[in-house]
């Protein structure tokens, strides 16, 4: 197995993971469990499940014979900071474009 993580981004671009993982924010639970109410196979949410994981978005505890998938927040940690990153970008991209087409207003006035 690869010591490097999946790109976070591309694991939540599937819907399907993306409702996994809401249920795992819930509370932790076994593959059974997740399966319960999804309309997708329980083989297929341990697909799911192994992106997520090797995403760093969730971590298994094994209990037993039982494997129980819990959210990882520092996997979303980097997820956030990336946002910041774009957040802060558009915003200050935002505030020059309106600076000129307040500039460019008042040229026009004079």
């Amino acid at each position: 197995m690869s010591t490097r993580s999946a790109d976070p981004w591309a694991a939540l671009g599937d819907p399907t993971r993306r409702g996994i993982l809401a249920r795992l924010i819930e509370q932790p639970r076994s593959v059974t469990a997740l399966a319960q109410g999804l309309p997708v196979s329980r083989p297929a949410v341990s697909q799911h499940l192994r992106i997520l994981k090797d995403a760093d978005l969730v971590h298994v505890r094994v209990l037993g014979r039982e494997h129980v998938y819990v959210a990882k927040s520092d996997g979303f940690a980097r997820l956030r900071v990336e946002l910041d990153a774009f957040w802060s970008q558009a915003l200050a991209n935002f505030k020059i474009i309106a600076e000129e087409e307040n500039d460019k207003e008042i040229e026009d006035l004079q």
